[in-house]
């Protein structure tokens, strides 16, 4: 007699009640989330990944905001990746900070890094007032394979990390965050040309960097890096035939500097 399968356990999906947008001044977000549980949590998350979905702790979610379509994923394509005039100067001038891949473990180090960071950054925002042991949890309640890559300057400082998650086709930058006191060494670009180099070297094909703000100036730098590429009516489009399709991507993200 032929064994039979066991079912497979439904995934269930709900939508989170309407807050402020943290992005947009005057608009509603609402998330649709689910749960990244069990023994297929790794290729769940794959798929929801590629349907634009980002994940935090062990929820995955993209944003059903009543109106307003203005969260774009995006990602970058690491094998047409070339860093611009600009990006090559911050990496010149980062080029005594090392990054170090090491596990998903919450640190005091790297809490007051994330401390400093929300206080210069994102003082008015919900995650301003997270404790350590809210940060334990965002680092460290994961079922899939995460890292957290940490970077150091010449005297071992620590100025910059990045929470990073493994996909079968690339890498996911899940949150970031640095040290604010020095912005003209640019972390937060560097953090990403680091994970996009990486991803290269590790034959990933995509660097996944969660949602692109056209409207918002914290998160419209994204269409900044060459080989971005946006989901947009359910296709990964290169962010420049996008832009020509719904008119979002400003001049300078379709052009080289």
């Amino acid at each position: 007699m032929a064994a039979t399968r066991p079912p497979r356990r439904p995934q269930f999906y709900y939508t989170t009640a309407a807050l402020p947008c943290p992005y947009l001044a005057g608009r509603i977000e609402r998330k649709l989330v689910t749960e990244l549980a069990g023994g297929d949590a790794e290729s769940l998350h794959d798929r929801l990944s590629h349907a634009g979905f980002r994940r935090s702790h062990n929820i995955a979610y993209a944003p059903v905001c009543p109106g307003c379509a203005s969260c774009i994923p995006i990602r970058l394509n690491t094998a047409l990746f070339q860093p611009d005039r600009t990006q090559r100067r911050i990496l010149r001038a980062n080029a005594a900070v090392d990054a170090f891949e090491v596990p998903a473990r919450a640190t005091t180090e790297q809490f007051a890094l994330f401390q400093r960071y929300q206080a210069a950054r994102h003082g008015d925002g919900d995650m301003a007032d997270m404790g350590f042991y809210d940060y334990r949890a965002m680092v460290e309640d994961t079922p899939i394979e995460t890292m957290m890559v940490e970077f150091r300057d010449e005297d071992d400082t620590l100025v910059a990390c990045c929470l990073t998650d493994r996909l079968s086709d690339g890498l996911s930058a899940v949150y970031s965050f640095y040290d604010p006191t020095r912005p003209k060494l640019s972390y937060g670009t560097l953090v990403v040309l680091w994970l996009v180099m990486r991803a290269r070297e590790l034959g990933l094909a995509r660097l996944y960097l969660g949602y692109w703000v056209p409207e918002s100036r914290k998160m419209a730098y994204k269409a900044r890096f060459r080989s971005a590429e946006v989901l947009l009516g359910g296709v990964w489009r290169p962010i420049a035939e996008a832009g020509a399709l719904a008119g979002q991507v400003p001049a300078a993200a379709a052009t080289e500097a």
